[in-house]
């Protein structure tokens, strides 16, 4: 197995064409991100719980339709599928509404982890929501710790929703905080550099955070590594739905370290950065064009046949810090 995803699977209903009326669409930031990986050809595992409903039992079909491994196989009866319901504004942009008091995905458990699925990953992934539940944050941090005990990539998706948090960004950052001594590739957006105090290079100083990957929108998206900056712009599109688009950015970033062959983090190279930066533009972009999260997600010919079209020396540049 390439990716061991940990998290939420939950179902998203986005706005439908009617008022007032709402779409059945398969979502969760990790289960999205293992989808994006396996349609970059990458053998990916997701470990998360769902309920034993009819929302659940779908979820599950789409893993396998999508060819995910699914790693934890038990369904629930102590709660139902967690739902958010998705409002689009104008331009795209999305908020939430969650029906998770509780959600099947905060009872996941630390036994539904197996450490030979660890040992077998090259790269570990988790995000900040299954922090904010005691059961899900505590079998989120057993595959943390099994990760750095078994030496791999550690990733790790801020992924910020304050209504699943009691006391807010307080306990979010305590959290955040505490799994970022485990990562070694971290994503975040702007807004989420701002929460974690607006000072990337200090952030990895802190947390000794070899990567991290800032996302910037429709003007793309930055790395920064060792002592540079890595920018790669993306090319403007018609936004219909940004629901998705990170977890496509970041499956298929992540899926090109893969195909690479980086299994270290001394493998990594300013090229590879650069590249695995632009495919992963080139997928959010794909994807904000269509509605519903993992429904818009691409393929590798997709994001093949659209990098034909960039120019790379246009795409990427490097500055570096002082």
């Amino acid at each position: 197995m390439d990716i061991f995803s940990i998290g939420e699977m939950v179902i998203d209903f986005i706005p439908g064409s009617q008022p007032g009326s709402y779409i059945r669409n398969p979502g969760g930031a990790p289960a999205n991100m293992a989808i994006a990986a396996a349609r970059n050809g990458i053998d990916a595992g997701f470990c998360g719980l769902l309920g034993d409903d009819d929302f659940g039992h779908f979820l599950e079909s789409v893993l396998e339709e999508n060819n995910v491994r699914i790693l934890c196989s038990r369904f629930t009866q102590d709660a139902i599928t967690t739902l958010a319901f998705v409002t689009l504004s104008f331009e795209g942009e999305r908020s939430f509404t969650f029906a998770r008091k509780p959600g099947a995905d905060m009872l996941l458990l630390k036994d539904d982890v197996c450490e030979d699925d660890i040992k077998s990953a090259a790269i570990i992934h988790a995000g900040s929501c299954s922090l904010s539940a005691e059961a899900s944050a505590e079998a989120t941090f057993h595959a943390l710790k099994l990760g750095k005990k078994h030496n791999k990539l550690i990733s790790f998706d801020v992924n910020y929703r304050n209504l699943l948090w009691n006391n807010k960004e307080q306990d979010a950052l305590r959290m955040i905080n505490m799994a970022l001594q485990y990562v070694s590739v971290l994503k975040l957006s702007e807004e989420e550099t701002v929460l974690l105090g607006g000072d990337i290079p200090a952030i990895m100083r802190e947390h000794d955070i070899s990567v991290v990957v800032e996302t910037l929108g429709d003007k793309g998206a930055r790395c920064f590594y060792k002592n540079k900056v890595i920018n790669a712009a993306c090319r403007r599109v018609e936004c219909v739905d940004s629901t998705g688009a990170g977890d496509a950015f970041w499956g298929t970033f992540l899926s090109g370290l893969i195909i690479e062959k980086v299994r270290d983090i001394n493998m990594l190279t300013d090229e590879i950065l650069a590249r695995a930066l632009r495919e992963g533009n080139i997928a959010g972009a794909l994807c904000v064009q269509k509605k519903g999260a993992i429904n818009s997600l691409p393929t590798r010919r997709d994001i093949e046949s659209a990098m034909e079209k960039e120019v790379e020396t246009d795409a990427v540049s490097i500055t570096y810090l002082s």
